[in-house]
């Protein structure tokens, strides 16, 4: 007799979806481009995209819980091949971005850590600027961690979980060490709210635009992100067709009010104009910058030297540095080799080059991940070498990340109502429960998502100083260069399939 599998119950789902979505770092970022104006625009993503886009995970992963393939399954069975090779080959790209985007990270949180403030901004190699520095280090990381991670050397992920804890632990010191602040300053908060225009405007002069606070919604969207993992929790979950909805709109809910109370607590310590303004807060260490001056306003409000204050404001600093530092090699050592394993065994063997799928004797795509390293590689290069400084290096960086990462949902979203139309699969969870419902959360989010994208990509040609060219350029390539790569290799597999 068989052991019955215990179900999810649902403060258990409310607590999984939480450590799934809730990211320390999105707040810092959230403040550094909108200030308290931020708050408004994550409400709005809970609401019309995090609440119906999770609901549609919910029925995907419930209707194809005993098929393997993830993602590529679900559309590949809704819709058919072709989209579904796209769509998860675009889901595959996104973390090729990631990657181009962390590796260079992990060098401010080195800098962070061994300083106790980010001073990425003043190295040189060989005569190189700072960015070109950084851009030539992160090309000899990457190649180091594939050629680890070929040999199968996945182990250093759960020595650094410490990372992924020490980051959660983040929460709490900026929870705990706000309040004091706030109490010993007798309620009296850094960046002043001056009625709800602070709710709607941004101290950043750069997101004093509609256009640009427009824009803005691409990160909130962002902020919601890795809600593919909760479709494989339906069925686990207790009394699932009333709990898995519920769960899912209080996580919405709380998950909403942790990031407008992190953003409003960064608010106690933090001034705008006098702690963010500078050339040296940037996308990359935005969050070191914001925790070192949590550190020092801690000293000043309790009245100890300004010294002993910044001394403070330096260890809360390198202790971020060194946690966040843990928590990217460890991530990195995962997704080096797991995307690219999953699309290549998620989808028809076919598809791909032989040597692509060959593994080695540690059970590791070694040669893909080598064919992966060069095009990590080459945009590194000609991104670092494009003559940016570092404000708008990470800029340019954290906005190909984040269109990158939200375009598969469009995909994912796209294929729900031919999902919903199947009459020849299980629907036993069936949420969305008639037409209208499932078209109305379709259309949007698909214009939530579609319009926070094209928003965010055209928004450099509008600028004060005038059209910034590169940036949306550097936005668009990503996805139209892949796209075409995909449709390469698909129609290349159907060619070979006829023949």
């Amino acid at each position: 007799m068989t052991k019955a599998t215990k179900k999810v119950t649902l403060f258990g789902l409310i607590l999984m979806i939480f450590t799934s979505v809730f990211g320390f770092g999105n707040a810092p970022v959230a403040f550094y481009r909108m200030g308290y104006g931020a708050i408004i625009w994550y409400i709005l993503a809970a609401l019309f995209f995090f609440i119906p886009y999770a609901l549609m995970m919910a029925e995907y992963g419930s209707t194809f819980k005993h098929e393997s393939g993830g993602m590529y399954t679900w559309m590949e069975k809704s819709v058919g091949p072709k989209y579904a090779f796209i769509g998860t080959f675009m889901w595959y790209t996104s973390y090729i971005i990631w990657m181009v985007n962390v590796s260079t990270k992990v060098f401010i949180t080195l800098s962070t850590t061994y300083s106790g403030s980010d001073h990425t901004n003043y190295w040189s190699l060989f005569g190189l600027d700072s960015t070109q520095t950084i851009g030539l280090l992160a090309i000899l990381f990457i190649i180091i961690v594939t050629f680890f991670a070929a040999r199968g050397l996945d182990k250093i992920t759960k020595i650094t979980s410490v990372g992924g804890i020490a980051v959660t632990f983040l929460n709490v010191v900026l929870i705990v060490v706000s309040l004091i602040i706030l109490v010993f300053n007798k309620g009296q908060v850094a960046q002043p709210i001056e009625g709800m225009k602070s709710f709607i405007d941004s101290p950043n002069p750069g997101f004093n635009s509609p256009l640009a606070i427009i824009s803005f919604l691409v990160f909130a969207i962002f902020a919601y992100g890795g809600l593919e993992a909760v479709g494989g929790l339906v069925d686990k979950t207790e009394n699932a067709e009333k709990n898995f909805p519920k769960g899912v709109i209080l996580s919405a809910i709380i998950i909403s009010i942790g990031y407008a109370l992190t953003i409003l607590l960064w608010g106690v310590s933090t001034n705008w104009d006098s702690v963010l303004s500078g050339n040296n807060v940037n996308l990359g260490n935005i969050t070191y910058v914001l925790m070192n001056n949590l550190g020092f306003e801690l000293g000043r409000a309790i009245n100890l030297s300004t010294d002993t204050a910044l001394a403070i404001g330096h260890a809360f600093a390198r202790f971020t540095g060194l946690s966040m530092f843990l928590a990217y090699l460890g991530a990195f050592f995962t997704l080096i080799y797991s995307p690219l394993k999953t699309i290549i065994e998620g989808t028809p063997k076919g598809l791909w080059p032989e040597k692509m799928v060959r593994e080695n004797d540690k059970g590791m795509p070694a040669f893909a991940m080598w064919i992966q390293c060069v095009i990590v590689v080459v945009i590194l290069a000609l991104v670092s070498f494009g003559g940016k400084d570092a404000q708008s290096f990470y800029n340019v960086l954290t906005l190909m990340v984040n269109v990158s990462m939200t375009i598969p949902y469009l995909f994912l979203t796209g294929a729900f109502p031919a999902f919903k139309q199947k009459t020849d699969i299980d629907h036993s969870i069936n949420i969305f429960k008639t037409k209208t419902q499932y078209m109305v959360s379709t259309i949007v989010v698909m214009a939530v998502i579609g319009f926070a994208n094209i928003f965010t990509i055209i928004e450099p040609l509008f600028r004060e100083g005038g059209p910034v060219w590169g940036d949306t350029l550097w936005q668009i390539a990503g996805p139209v260069l892949f796209s075409l790569i995909a449709l390469l290799l698909f129609n290349r597999y159907e060619k070979r399939k006829k023949d």
